[in-house]
C-alpha cells in the first residue's frame, strides 16, 4: 500500500499537461506577446499545482512570470533602438 498523506493528491495526467504547457507558454511568451502568453503560463501552471503536480506546477508559474519580463523587457529594447 502506498505511504500517503491524507491530504496528498495522486498526480493525474491532466495536472501534468496543465504544467508542461505553463512551461510552453513560458518560452512563447519571450518571443511572442508577453502579457498574454505570460498570464495564461501562469493560471495553467497554478491550476497543475493545484490538481497535484505541486512543485512543478509552481515552476511553470514562476517561469512564466520570467518569461512575460523578459519578453517585455526585449520588446521595450528592440523598439527603442
Amino acid at each position: 500500500m502506498a505511504d500517503m498523506h491524507s491530504t496528498a493528491r495522486p498526480r493525474g495526467n491532466a495536472a501534468r499537461i496543465c504544467t508542461i504547457l505553463g512551461f510552453v507558454f513560458a518560452v512563447v511568451a519571450v518571443f511572442l506577446a508577453p502579457v498574454l502568453f505570460g498570464i495564461v503560463g501562469v493560471v495553467l501552471g497554478i491550476v497543475g499545482a493545484v490538481m497535484g503536480d505541486k512543485p512543478l506546477g509552481w515552476y511553470a508559474a514562476a517561469a512564466s512570470v520570467v518569461g512575460a519580463v523578459i519578453g517585455i523587457a526585449l520588446a521595450a529594447a528592440i523598439l527603442n533602438s
